[in-house]
């Protein structure tokens, strides 16, 4: 497939697999983006999860008192981040996103994982790896909801092209409220040779695609390291990443329409992996 080794298809139940042991590559230098943070959930977990700097953050003056507030401004202090109390037309100004909802923060951008890094448990003895690779989604909305979704439902990691595709802007980190700072995401040249590294490191890979061979619903893969693929808005897989996964899945549906929203079709497939981790006690 592609010219990468043939490998036997996963049939239900398939056994676990090692893959070759692989010498770890420096980190990369490079950043994945999000210095500009709006959105109360948003710059709210960002000084909660303290995992990048946040050195500033903005709230406009004249908005209601709410908890949440309260809370951003107390984080703000704790985070030793400067707080600012700007003009409302200021600050929609140097908003990025329709409803930032009278705050944003500026902070140092997320760092880019390596992809060979996503493939190791994060501890020792720890649960296999649980990925999501996106091949060209473009829509920030969408980007932020799988974001988002792959928090709830125990994604390890997060696979994103290079190019063609959206990355972490401000209305990303809004529309993930928050899951951008809990989630490892690599940035991969291109989605065929990271599936093919995927494969190398004894991932299972697992596409989706309204004519998938199997139901995503009758896959056991829960207690393997694997990778949830998702297609782009409109044309889905693109050939040759369809050709690299080992398992082509869809979900049935029983309405007269043919497939759903990329994100709602992530939200159903991750969280069925996670219920049968779950039940695996993986």
């Amino acid at each position: 497939m592609g010219g990468r080794p043939r490998r036997a298809r996963p049939r239900v139940g398939a056994a676990g697999r090692e893959g070759p042991a692989r010498r770890p590559r420096q980190a990369q230098a490079r950043s994945l983006g999000g210095e500009q943070v709006e959105g109360r959930q948003a710059v709210r977990e960002l000084l909660a999860a303290r995992t990048r700097r946040t050195r500033e953050v903005w709230i406009a003056e004249g908005t209601e008192p709410s908890p949440a507030l309260r809370e951003i401004a107390a984080l703000a202090g704790r985070s030793r981040a400067s707080l600012r109390w700007v003009g409302r037309g200021q600050l929609d100004k140097a908003a990025r996103t329709d409803a930032p909802q009278g705050v944003l923060a500026r902070a140092d951008p997320l760092p880019e994982a390596d992809l060979e890094a996503l493939v190791r448990p994060r501890r020792p003895g720890g649960q296999p790896p649980f990925l999501m690779v996106l091949d060209g989604v473009t829509d920030p909305h969408n980007l932020g909801a799988l974001l988002r979704t792959a928090v709830g439902a125990g994604v390890t990691g997060v696979v994103l092209p290079r190019h063609r595709a959206a990355h972490v802007t401000p209305a990303v980190t809004k529309a993930a409220a928050g899951a951008v700072e809990h989630l490892p995401m690599a940035v991969a040249a291109g989605i065929p040779s990271a599936l093919a590294t995927l494969a190398g490191s004894g991932v299972w890979t697992v596409g989706l695609a309204e004519d998938g061979d199997r139901s995503v619903f009758d896959l056991e893969l829960a207690d393997q390291a694997v990778a949830v693929v998702l297609g782009s808005e409109g044309r889905g897989l693109s050939r040759l990443v369809r050709a690299r996964c080992d398992v082509v899945a869809a979900i049935p549906l029983a309405g007269p329409l043919s497939s759903l929203n990329v994100a709602a079709a992530g939200a159903i497939a991750c969280f069925e992996f996670a219920r049968r981790r779950g039940e695996r006690g993986v």
